[in-house]
């Protein structure tokens, strides 16, 4: 890039180029007694896997003499994990360590990961290091590089597909992972004295793919079936979609420039899917998302980040011209994409035989928060089973827990188990429960206007009581929510979105579908959370009037479009 336009560049460029690798002044911040990390520190904080943020409950508080406290900092701290695969002794060591260092809970994310909520500065090297020492990482997990690859994490064992899915998240995730020294260096490297070693012994080493910038924005991979998009194929910069023959991948359908984000008020910023670029073979795929990659490093917006993500690229460009920059990077022309696409999801909740015998087991875990609270004791339950039985554990993209390599003779024990918990059985949960989920929002995320995970479940409460009512309690409706327009639920795709506009109050998105193949549409702006219910009411009616054989609310409203789904509901109030 020429100097002339280098002087163009955002704050956060220039700051990434002279990090020395990500290093910044984090290892010398640690060292001090502030309990929050500098504006320039936070930011590169987030290439090792943290967020510094403050309790917003707490922004108003005093002490004893009615004197004004500072911010109540802390981090969050968020594992990468691909393929949400997790050992009994990793998912044991995350409990303990929300117990010891964190605010008790954990947070399965909606990207297979965990997350640690209120770890002080003064911890955050202890429980990363802790994080280390169970074999997972926190580095990527965060920043402008490759986030955790995802992958569908249902560990059927009666054929290899799913493992060679696994395999592939797992090569891509190392393949794409930055190389600095600098996270190994700050948080798990001791000097003959105990401390850290200085920032002035650095030395650089190669970043082939990423550069001395990174990249523009945050970058989002993941692998998906066509019989099961559990992931989101579609909502990501890179999805990977299996074309399968028999019990063997035979290649890949490549689809490039989804992403969830937008800003309302800028009309430059959009949620988009993505779009089927290319299909390649599996010994292609690190080569061909290697060239993606660089072609993002290379062309993505570096001046304004509203507009820096893939997406926004290729919007510019168009997929011809950016499939073409790809090609030459990747060295060979790439073919037309399989005709495979996608056609259905799983939650994955509640028993399945795996194939071998054994059986696995999906827990719902609402919005992703396993914790102890009043009489349902999620965390406590994960416990004593794993503990106990020490099986592999798979988190989902609707922030579940999967429990794998169970015995027949083991399942009844289990289900005790969560019972004595209060643990709700599949069985017992509507299917609108199952699909949703909430990205965590207040007290903790600085971007959130509004409640996203502490007021899911009424929202959802209201829903059940509306198709019950109806009698459509058993239709499968996702539901997604998220306290600003960031969009980390990804709220724009599935049957009814719901994003944060204003305090307790929502715009609702309709027409999307579980599979999350398409856009939703703007149904009604500034939807209290109280009448989210009511609001949906006569759509549901209607749905239930007019749908065509075995249509799909999400579908319904597509088909319908926003003036029939208004005209009716405007009449549905009159009568």
């Amino acid at each position: 890039m020429a100097e002339a336009e280098d002087v163009k560049l955002s704050k956060l460029e220039h700051l990434k180029a002279g990090s020395r690798q990500l290093r910044g002044t984090i290892a010398e911040e640690l060292q001090n007694d502030e309990p929050q990390f500098s504006g320039d520190a936070a930011q590169l904080l987030k290439h090792h896997g943290s967020y510094l943020q403050d309790n917003r409950d707490e922004r108003n508080r005093k002490d004893e003499d009615g004197n004004k406290l500072g911010k109540a900092f802390s981090c969050m701290v968020r594992t990468r994990i691909p393929g949400g695969r997790v050992t009994a002794e990793q998912f044991l060591a995350e409990l303990d360590l929300c117990e010891e260092y964190a605010n008790g809970t954990v947070r399965v994310t909606t990207r297979q990961g965990f997350q640690l909520h209120g770890v002080l500065k003064s911890d955050i090297r202890e429980v990363i290091r802790g994080i280390n020492k169970s074999k997972l990482t926190t580095l990527a997990a965060c920043g402008d590089v490759e986030r955790n690859v995802m992958c569908c994490p249902a560990p059927y064992k009666n054929n290899s597909v799913r493992q060679q899915m696994q395999d592939m998240a797992d090569a891509l995730a190392e393949h794409l992972k930055p190389q600095t020294t600098a996270y190994y260096e700050i948080w798990l490297k001791d000097d003959d004295t105990g401390e850290q070693e200085k920032v002035d012994e650095f030395k650089p080493v190669e970043e082939p793919i990423y550069g001395e910038r990174y990249l523009p924005r945050k970058f989002k991979t993941a692998i998906a079936l066509p019989e099961d998009n559990c992931i989101d194929i579609y909502t990501q910069d890179l999805g990977f979609l299996a074309i399968v023959e028999g019990e063997e991948v035979v290649g890949y359908n490549v689809i490039v420039g989804g992403g969830m984000g937008m800003t309302p008020a800028l009309k430059k910023t959009f949620p988009a899917v993505g779009q089927k670029m290319t299909c390649v073979r599996p010994d292609q795929v690190l080569q061909v998302a290697e060239a993606i990659v660089k072609v993002q490093r290379d062309f993505g917006n570096r001046v304004d980040r509203k507009v820096a993500r893939m997406k926004y690229l290729i919007a510019d460009w168009g997929l011809e011209k950016f499939k073409a920059k790809v090609e030459e990077y990747f060295g060979t022309a790439l073919p037309e994409p399989h005709p495979t696409d996608v056609h259905d999801v799983d939650d994955h909740i509640g028993w399945h035989e795996q194939g071998d015998g054994k059986w696995f087991l999906g827990i719902n875990v609402e919005n992703g928060r396993i914790k102890d609270e009043g009489e349902l004791r999620l965390k406590a339950a994960l416990r004593t089973i794993i503990g106990k039985y020490k099986m592999e554990t798979r988190l989902t993209a609707l922030q579940a827990v999967i429990l794998c390599d169970i015995e027949e003779s083991q399942k009844n024990d289990i289900d005790t188990i969560l019972a004595e918990h209060g643990v709700k059985p599949a069985e017992e949960l509507s299917s609108v429960r199952r699909y949703s989920m909430a990205c965590p929002a207040l007290p903790t995320c600085g971007l959130s206007v509004t409640e996203s995970e502490r007021v899911m479940p009424q929202a959802i409460d209201q829903l059940d009581d509306e198709l019950a009512r109806l009698d459509l309690a058993d239709e499968r409706i996702a539901v997604h929510m998220t306290g600003c327009p960031n969009g980390c639920a990804r709220p724009y795709t599935p049957d009814i979105g719901l994003v944060g506009k204003a305090k307790l109050k929502y715009t609702m998105y309709l027409g999307g579908n579980a599979e999350g193949t398409r856009l939703a549409f703007l149904y009604k702006d500034m939807v209290p959370l109280e009448e989210i219910g009511s609001t949906l009411a006569p759509v549901f009616a209607f749905f239930k009037s007019d749908r065509q054989n075995g249509e799909s609310f999400g579908d319904f409203c597509n088909r319908q479009g926003l003036e029939a789904l208004t005209t009716f509901a405007d009449q549905f109030a009159s009568d």
